[in-house]
């Protein structure tokens, strides 16, 4: 008999396939995404010098319910909001290891309209 391998085991797994393929520089900085069944977090790294250069989340906007599209969307525009004060326009998008649908193409979707190319 098979043994199940846990969710988050495998999301995990593709997202070290991700981040082969994809690296934050500081001219072209990586936004990833991370999700939970209650919430949504998305940050702006700097790979090469390891910091975390802006960051946004449905728990910091204090949003009634933090694990809908909704509140993916207004976390999306607010990232792109903070980016762009901080003269960053161009990152690359890392979906963390989920499919690109519901809450992650959200957050994809309302940062670009805001402002970030990717």
């Amino acid at each position: 008999m098979l043994k199940k391998v846990a969710r988050n085991v495998e999301r995990k797994r593709r997202h070290v396939r991700v981040r082969t393929k994809i690296s934050g520089t500081p001219e072209c900085p990586r936004l990833n995404v991370f999700r939970s069944n209650a919430n949504i977090h998305v940050q702006i790294i700097d790979d090469v010098n390891g910091k975390t250069l802006v960051s946004a989340s449905s728990v910091e906007l204090k949003l009634e319910n933090g694990g809908n599209i909704e509140a993916a969307t207004k976390v999306g525009t607010e990232i792109a909001k903070r980016a762009i004060s901080k003269n960053i326009t161009n990152v690359v998008f890392d979906r963390g290891g989920y499919i690109y649908h519901g809450r992650v193409k959200a957050v994809a979707e309302a940062a670009r309209v805001a402002g970030l190319k990717f």
